[in-house]
C-alpha cells in the first residue's frame, strides 16, 4: 500500500503536467512487470486511481503477464475501467521449461487464464513466448505455437531469449540452445503466426540476445499495439510512472532530439524519494 501511494502522488503530478502542457494521451499502458501481482482488491484501487487521473486514452492494455497471478476478480475490474487489450504471457508451453526457468505457472494455467479471459469479453488477447529458453528444442518450440495457435489469440509476441544483468539466468551456467537452433525456432514463431493470419508489425533487439536474433510482434487486421508502435518509432513522448519508469521527451524542435528523465529502480528508494522523482519529470516536461 505505501507504493500505491507513492504512485498516486506521482500520477496526480504526472496528470498535472499533461495538462499544463496540453497533451493528448494516446495510450495508456500498464506493465514492464507483472501489475497483476497484488490481490483483487489493490489492484482494482490501482486501476480506480488510474482512471481517475488519465480517463479515455485511445488503447488501453495491463500486462496482465503470469497465467497463475490472473483471477476473475481482477478480470471484472480490467472490463469495469474498459481495459481494452491485455497480455496472458505463457513464455513456453513446457512445464519443464516452466520449471527450470523459476516460473510458478503451468501451460495448463495459461490456457486456462486465457479462457477465463476470453470468457470475460476480452477481445484483443495478445500471448509472449520465448525463443532460445534453455534446453528447448526446435521440436519443443514447435509444441508450445501449435498450443498457443490451438488459441486463437489476437497478437502474439515472440521474443528471443536475452540473458539480462541481476537475472537469475548466466550465460555461464544457462545451457542456451545452438544458433542454428534458435534461429529456427524463430522462423516456427513467424510460420504459426502467419497461419493465425497474423502480420509482423514491430520488431526490437536488445543486447545479449541468443542468436543474435530479435523480438518481433505479430497481430492479427485492426489488433496492432500502439503503445509498441510509438516506443519503437521514438516519435511519442511518455510520462512513466512508477519505480524503474523512465519517462521520455521528444523536442520538436528543429533538432529533434529526445531527454529522458529515470525513476528510482528500487521500490523503497522511490518511495522515499517520490519527490525528487516527481520534480525529475517536472525538469523534463516544463523547462524549454
Amino acid at each position: 500500500r505505501p507504493y500505491l501511494d507513492a504512485l498516486t502522488r506521482e500520477m496526480d503530478a504526472a496528470a498535472a503536467l499533461a495538462r499544463q502542457r496540453g497533451a493528448a494521451l494516446r495510450a495508456l499502458y500498464i506493465g514492464g512487470g507483472t501489475p497483476v501481482s497484488p490481490d483483487d482488491e489493490t489492484f482494482a484501487l490501482l486501476l480506480e486511481r488510474v482512471c481517475a487521473r488519465f480517463p479515455q486514452p485511445m488503447e488501453f492494455t495491463v500486462e496482465a503477464g503470469r497465467p497463475d497471478a490472473i483471477t476473475a476478480g481482477k478480470l471484472r475490474a480490467m472490463r469495469q475501467h474498459d481495459v481494452q487489450r491485455i497480455c496472458v504471457n505463457p513464455q513456453t508451453m513446457n512445464d519443464p521449461t516452466l520449471r527450470l526457468i523459476g516460473r510458478n505457472h503451468t501451460s495448463q494455467q495459461a490456457e486456462d487464464a486465457f479462457h477465463l479471459a476470453r470468457a470475460h469479453g476480452f477481445t484483443h488477447i495478445n500471448m509472449d513466448v520465448i525463443a532460445g529458453l534453455p534446453g528447448e528444442t526446435p521440436q519443443d518450440f514447435r509444441r508450445t505455437m501449435e498450443r498457443i495457435a490451438a488459441l486463437d489469440p489476437d497478437s502474439v509476441t515472440v521474443h528471443t531469449l536475452a540473458i539480462k544483468k541481476g537475472g537469475k539466468l548466466r550465460p555461464e551456467t544457462t545451457p542456451l540452445p545452438p544458433v542454428a537452433a534458435v534461429e529456427e525456432m524463430v522462423g516456427i514463431g513467424a510460420q504459426a503466426a502467419a497461419r493465425m493470419g497474423m502480420k509482423p508489425y514491430y520488431l526490437y533487439r536488445q543486447k545479449y540476445m541468443a542468436a543474435a536474433q530479435q523480438n518481433i510482434g505479430y497481430a492479427k487486421e485492426n489488433k496492432v499495439c500502439l503503445y509498441n508502435m510509438d516506443i519503437m518509432e521514438e516519435t511519442a513522448t511518455v510520462l512513466a510512472i512508477g519505480a524503474g519508469a523512465i519517462s521520455k521527451r521528444v523536442f520538436r524542435a528543429a533538432d529533434m532530439r529526445i531527454e529522458r528523465a529515470p525513476n528510482a529502480g528500487n521500490v523503497d528508494v522511490y518511495i522515499k524519494n517520490i519527490e525528487e522523482m516527481i520534480r525529475r519529470k517536472t525538469r523534463l516536461f516544463m523547462e524549454g
